[in-house]
């Protein structure tokens, strides 16, 4: 008996191991991405870890600066990010991305060489990246609301919507809220004066500031994500933001069927047009891993159905056809011809530039 007991305890053993081998193997498996809130399919994730096996832990950010922070500071912990591509750019030549093995990334071929083209402009041959998503900014707004306070011929088709004192003083009364990302607000502020929305003259940065802090406290705050649910609701009606985003916001009202009806527009005078990179940072830990998910996402169905949800177009041209009418041939989704001219990308400015927009932004968010 005791030798069955003992015989047992090895075949339990054994068994357990057997058992336990193939969860180890699943352990491994795993990976860590690091994305923008708001911005991929409900259930993009889930089906990939279904297909591949592998677990993802997926968190957010809410600006390019919190991410860059991550990266600079030595061991992010992810294996893949999003970084906008202005801000990629700055970090490519920090060293803190790996060059993409395109072998491993058969679905490569699905992407626009057109836009392939315009981000060179930050990485040059792609070697480090490929764009996720690309849209916009520029002013999502509540149409009741605006022309309740400003009249039937309120300019929501101008910055001066937001930058001219007398028409933000009366839409503080409803709420505006302001994206908390200098590299984009101060350019639009530039674009609005007439001025390079690029340029390396402190002294254009300086008028940006005044025009900024003339408005100022008609702000009633900055943030990057809180503005799509209260122009959904209604608790705000101007909103600086992404184009995708106040579609979002647009979806999230007629949805809820409250009465609420939110617009997006680029602004006559010129509007950023930017790019959401995905790239795998230097530390990454799981590779291959990271390689399976980029391949995914380059899937014409996958990002397809990511664009149909987040309502931003992607760089995926074999996908277009499978987008949504009405995301399609939304022009605040993708511009009109005519739209396009006034479009500009954000270029890669001079570390000095870059100090003078963020110390400008600070004082203007402090109100000083």
């Amino acid at each position: 008996m005791i030798r069955n007991l003992g015989k047992s305890l090895i075949t339990a053993a054994v068994t357990c191991t057997m058992m336990a081998s193939p969860l180890a193997m699943a352990k491994e498996k795993t990976l860590n991405v690091y994305n923008w809130s708001d911005y991929i399919a409900e259930d993009t994730i889930a089906n990939f870890e279904k297909e591949t096996g592998i677990k993802v832990r997926y968190d957010v950010f809410d600006s390019n600066e919190v991410l860059e922070a991550k990266l600079l500071s030595g061991k992010t912990g992810y294996d893949i990010v999003v970084p906008s591509a202005s801000f990629m750019a700055r970090q490519i030549q920090a060293g803190v991305f790996k060059e993409l093995d395109k072998s491993k990334l058969p679905d490569w071929k699905h992407l626009d060489d057109e836009i392939m083209g315009l981000v060179e402009t930050y990485d040059q041959e792609n070697k480090h990246s490929f764009p996720y998503l690309w849209g916009t900014t520029g002013i999502g707004y509540n149409p009741d609301l605006v022309e309740k306070y400003l009249g039937e011929e309120a300019p929501v088709d101008s910055w001066s919507l937001v930058f001219e004192e007398e028409n933000i003083s009366k839409l503080s009364k409803c709420g505006v809220a302001f994206l908390n990302a200098p590299t984009e607000v101060v350019p639009a502020a530039l674009s609005y004066l007439g001025l390079d929305p690029n340029s390396t003259n402190k002294a254009d940065y300086a008028k940006a500031e005044e025009l900024l802090m003339k408005v100022r406290p008609y702000i009633t705050y900055f943030h990057s994500s809180r503005f799509i649910s209260d122009l959904a609701n209604g608790d705000i009606c101007v909103a600086i933001g992404w184009s995708g985003d106040v579609l979002q916001a647009s979806d999230r009202a007629y949805e809820a069927d409250n009465g609420v009806v939110v617009e997006y527009t680029i602004p006559k005078e010129g509007a950023g047009m930017w790019f959401d990179m995905l790239a795998i940072p230097n530390d990454a830990e799981n590779v291959d891993e990271a390689y399976a998910f980029l391949n995914y996402l380059l899937k014409p169905d996958v990002m397809a159905e990511i664009s149909n949800y987040v309502a931003y177009a992607s760089a995926n041209k074999s996908s277009e056809a499978l987008v949504d009418e009405e995301i399609r041939e939304n022009p605040g989704i993708y511009p009109t011809e005519s739209a396009k001219k006034n479009l500009y990308v954000f270029e890669v400015l001079p570390p000095k530039i870059n100090r003078v927009i963020n110390r400008s932004f600070t004082n203007v968010t402090a109100g000083q």
